[in-house]
């Protein structure tokens, strides 16, 4: 008898383990599948695994706000809180060209922005997509890569006069990971995120890597500012809508930026800066409660993701909510249910063992529109991984996909909550420019945050509304770039 990749019965493994096996005969037409009560069965466990109660939620934000207050005090703490060295609000009167490349997680995008005042600009941008072998190759080699890209589009871009002999135009550099900055222009790489690993640049000042691939390329442009992304999305958003405090990315990885007071970052005393001055806090509190992992709601799939990433330990909080894991938890769930015989009994389900193959998207299409998400589940499992569902696994499915995205969001909330406790922001309230994938193509993503709020906050929770950020890698990197130029041209801190 033919048999599939898992026969009926058990096998005693030479640990002592007992492995489930399935077989099945070529003619059989009917697969066996787990029934309606054993998958409500398995959901219950797995809700009280994935639920985040009001009173577990209120006890994280207390210990991020407490996080976030030492990153202010000390340098070299696991949630950094890196002074960006950008003062201030934008005044809406900031004009000219700028450029911007955006070095992220998945692309690297060149964008030239015109400035017209008033909270107004213009903008073309081309995106380069960036291969997961650059992403691993020797630092220097992905700047020399940046650089080619950038005097392409400047060529083809400023054919008409824009750009005369000699002359340079300000950049703005958006590189959205951990750096350590003494100075706007300048930056020393802490680690890499986001599944980077470019060797020989971790401790390094990026900035200076990136001009010497421009030197090298002859690139007609100067280095103005070196930015996080959400950082220009701060800034961004609040040239167009005042009200935004906060800047929150929810995509591959995860971070927050808000504008604080000198007075309240102790480390930076010794700069001389004007107590009562304001500047931007890059928090970098997608490694909040790493290492020690006392106050995240963990899981084992959460365990198993961090022990096999590239950086195991590192960026817990962004492991439990970031775009590029969640897929993979979901995962991680079905194969720890098709190892103990519950589901896809007699298939053979190697492709969906294949670590990461199920991309974060299939999730938000899993909680589409009702009336087709069941639809969208028969097509993921039928095209992708050649396995056959019943309408029991499929709800099972989308009701562990909804649990999975629901825990991200609340988190997400938690985040948000600590800043806004810090920043005494509940009573009069405030936007929060809020980017990223998870936030702006996850179905109910946004809604859910709102909810998290709510329940740790009370009704006054409602004070504190996100919204679709502005682009802050382009517009936002070009209008500090401005910024830092009438700034320095003023002979204000010039040290920085």
């Amino acid at each position: 008898m033919p048999s599939s990749r898992r026969g009926s019965g058990t096998v005693t493994l030479p640990t002592g383990q007992l492995l489930a096996v399935h077989t099945r005969t070529q003619d059989e037409e009917d697969l066996p599948h787990a029934t309606k009560k054993t998958m409500a069965d398995h959901l219950r466990k797995y809700e009280s695994l994935f639920t985040l109660t009001p009173q577990r939620m209120r006890m994280i934000v207390e210990a991020f706000k407490e996080t976030l207050e030492l990153g202010l005090e000390k340098p070299e703490q696991v949630v950094p809180m890196i002074p960006t060295y950008v003062f201030g609000w934008p005044t809406g009167k900031e004009t000219g060209d700028f450029l911007a490349v955006d070095l992220g997680g998945t692309n690297l995008r060149v964008c030239l922005v015109t400035l017209q005042g008033e909270g107004k600009f213009e903008m073309t941008q081309t995106k380069y997509r960036l291969t997961e072998e650059q992403k691993q190759e020797d630092g220097q080699k992905l700047f020399d890569f940046c650089a080619e890209c950038l005097k392409t589009f400047v060529t083809t871009n400023l054919e008409d006069g824009t750009l005369k002999e000699g002359d340079t135009l300000p950049l703005g550099f958006t590189f959205s990971y951990p750096c350590f900055q003494e100075k706007i222009d300048h930056g020393q790489l802490i680690r890499w995120t986001k599944g980077f690993g470019a060797p020989n640049t971790e401790g390094r000042d990026v900035a200076a890597m990136f001009r010497e691939s421009l030197r090298k390329h002859n690139v007609p442009v100067e280095l103005t500012a070196l930015i996080n992304d959400t950082t220009g999305t701060l800034i961004a958003s609040s040239y167009v809508n005042p009200r935004t405090k906060i800047a929150v990315i929810f995509g591959t990885g995860c971070n927050a930026a808000y504008m604080e007071q000198v007075k309240d970052i102790p480390k930076i005393k010794q700069l001389g800066i004007d107590p009562d001055a304001e500047m931007a806090i890059n928090c970098e509190w997608g490694a909040f409660d790493s290492f020690e992992h006392e106050h995240l709601p963990r899981t084992k799939y959460d365990i198993i993701i961090d022990e096999q990433s590239n950086k195991p330990g590192e960026q817990a909080f962004e492991k439990l909510i970031s775009g590029r894991y969640l897929g993979e938890i979901l995962r991680l769930v079905i194969c720890e249910l098709i190892d103990d015989g519950v589901l896809f009994l007699g298939q053979e389900t190697y492709k969906i063992e294949i670590a990461y193959a199920l991309d974060t998207a299939f999730l938000s299409l899993m909680e589409s529109d009702p009336t087709e998400e069941l639809l969208m589940i028969i097509g993921i499992f039928t095209h992708f991984f050649a396995l056959e569902t019943t309408l029991a696994e499929r709800q099972f499915f989308r009701a562990l996909a909804k649990l999975v995205g629901r825990r991200a969001a609340r988190l997400s909330a938690c985040g948000i909550a600590a800043i806004v406790s810090k920043m005494n922001y509940l009573e009069e309230g405030c936007a929060v420019g809020a980017d990223g994938s998870l936030y702006n193509k996850y179905p109910g993503f946004a809604d859910r945050v709102h909810e998290g709020l709510q329940d740790v906050f009370g009704d006054k929770g409602r004070n504190i509304v996100t919204y679709h950020a502005e682009d802050g890698s382009g517009v936002g990197s070009a209008i500090i770039a401005a910024m830092t130029k009438v700034r320095k041209d003023a002979g204000l801190y010039l040290n920085v």
